[in-house]
């Protein structure tokens, strides 16, 4: 209790309630001096940007050992001491510029990306759009043939897929398996040098007793199986030959091609395409069009019409019987390199160095589908005779499998430790005496005791294939799962090209070496 003599000095006051926060006055207009504003804003910037760089510092790995910093610093083209400097400060200045080189290193990335940015922004611009060109009364008529070419042999593909489809797994496995082990004895046979460069390809006859072989000298010239004597020899091409390709039943028995027509077809660098007989040193016509070099030639199933791919960007189609070109397509961003028709003939694949592969529909002149996946450029594409399995080799060292149902790559080998220069798919005959594979009990020539046919039996063809690489090595794979039976090695430098004869008793390669391999089995 305050005594009452200093009362009188206390003035009575109402007591403070306070002032809600809500209630307190807000000054938004005002100015803080620069002399009371801190740091400016550049210079907490470039604080920011040293504590960075010291980071980054500390984290750079530097060596230390004080003989591998004087190195490091000799390679950088810096002096290896300075006056009065120790280890620690050498250490010091190796990790600064380190850092330096680091930090351009970024400044340039950064700076290509905004370039690639600003191409993308101007590509998106562009409108990309899909072009037609109008075809001739030509192109039409043969669209048409090919259509009532392909239409029957899809339809017995179909019929003989569905009786595969009876077939007990267990049959199919010891099929496979018999056909592997028939594979495993494969072995080199004998060896031709057949020409003065590196031979560039080699395919087989249709009979298999011939091996047609194309070098980058522009000679062509047909070995015969199995003592690889030379039986002709042309000089056909003013620089390199790529593509050869037999014309379907040549010098086969039972066939009407006779040696005097057209039995082969060949492309090389100098653009034009030759039709060769095989009793005739001279072509029999040069298919002239392409402006570059002609990587690939390939007879359609018919006969009347073949396919070339160069280096102009473009794969042609031309009618045999007049040689007259009748489509040019386009397509490829790249020189196209290889070309394939389908055992059907109503679909081509074509790929090229712009790594990209395209199925073409010759009827309509659509594209089917894109094989999309490589890396590096497509040097070889061959066709499964199931006609939905197309196999790519790439530079990238790989062999990819596209199913043309599901629209996609449907498996992948890493084939080779370099590029794939070749892939070719097995596709023989089914006679029990004109191969060389196994066949499975209950060949389909006997009858059951009660007289029906005995089950389906599995083909051998398409399952197996081989590939040629730059390591040197032909491969053989099984097409069932994808594995590696055998590896063929015998020769001295990149293998071009290989192929397998019709009764799968041989398997033919060239390469840089300049010699033609014959690999049999034992």
């Amino acid at each position: 209790m305050m005594h009452p003599s200093r009362q009188a000095y206390v003035e009575e006051a109402n007591e403070m309630e306070g002032i809600n926060l809500a209630d307190l006055p807000v000054d938004r207009d005002y100015v803080i001096p620069p002399s009371m504003a801190g740091v400016p804003a550049e210079k907490a910037s470039a604080i920011f940007s040293q504590f960075e760089r010291k980071r980054r510092a500390a984290a750079m790995a530097v060596p230390t050992d004080d003989t591998r910093v004087r190195a490091r610093l000799r390679e950088l083209g810096e002096p290896i001491t300075l006056f009065g400097e120790g280890p620690a400060d050498r250490r010091d200045r190796l990790r600064e510029l380190l850092t330096d080189i680091a930090e351009q290193q970024e400044a340039a990335a950064a700076e290509e990306d905004i370039e690639m940015e600003e191409a993308a922004d101007e590509e998106e611009g562009e409108q990309q759009e899909e072009f037609y060109t109008e075809g001739t009364e030509d192109l039409l008529k043969a669209r048409k043939d090919i259509a009532r070419f392909s239409l029957p042999r899809a339809k017995a593909r179909v019929a003989r897929q569905r009786e595969e489809s009876t077939i007990p797994l267990r049959t199919h496995i010891k099929h496979r398996k018999a056909i592997k082990e028939k594979l495993h004895n494969f072995d080199l046979y004998g060896s031709q040098i057949a020409g003065d460069r590196p031979v560039s390809i080699c395919r087989f006859a249709p009979d298999g007793q011939t091996i047609a072989t194309g070098n980058w000298g522009g000679g062509i010239r047909l070995l015969t199986v199995p003592n690889l004597e030379e039986k002709l020899s042309v000089k056909g091409h003013t620089d390199r030959v790529g593509g050869l390709s037999w014309f379907p039943g040549a010098t086969l028995p039972e066939s009407n091609v006779s040696e005097s027509s057209v039995n082969l077809v060949s492309g090389g660098g100098d653009g034009n395409v030759c039709l060769w007989s095989l009793n005739n040193d001279k072509p029999l016509a040069t298919l002239e069009g392409h402006t570059e070099r002609v990587c690939r030639t390939e007879f359609h199933p018919s006969g009347k019409y073949l396919a070339s791919a160069s280096y102009d960007t473009t794969w042609r189609l031309w009618d045999v019987e007049t040689t007259t070109e009748l489509l040019l397509q386009e397509g490829h961003s790249r020189e196209v390199y290889t070309v394939a028709f389908n055992n059907d003939g109503s679909l081509l694949a074509s790929g090229g160095l712009d790594s990209i592969g395209r199925v073409w529909d010759l009827r309509t002149g659509r594209t089917v589908m894109i094989l999309e996946g490589h890396i590096r450029e497509i040097f070889g594409l061959d066709w499964g005779v199931d006609g939905y399995r197309i196999l790519s080799g790439s530079g990238d060292g790989w062999v990819k499998c596209w199913d043309l149902r599901q629209v996609k790559n449907s498996g992948g080998i890493g084939a080779h430790k370099s590029v794939v220069s070749d892939v070719r798919w097995y596709k023989g005959t089914e006679s029990e005496t004109a191969s060389f594979l196994p066949t499975t009990e209950g060949q389909a020539s006997r009858m059951e005791v009660d007289g029906a046919p005995a089950p389906v039996q599995p083909k051998k063809s398409g399952t197996f294939f081989v590939t040629s690489g730059f390591d040197k090595n032909v491969n053989i794979f099984s097409a069932d799962d994808w594995s590696l039976i055998k590896t063929l090695s015998g020769h001295s430098g990149n293998v071009l090209s290989a192929d397998v004869s019709y009764d799968a008793q041989w398997i033919a390669s060239c390469g840089h070496d300049r010699t033609v391999k014959l690999w049999g089995i034992e």
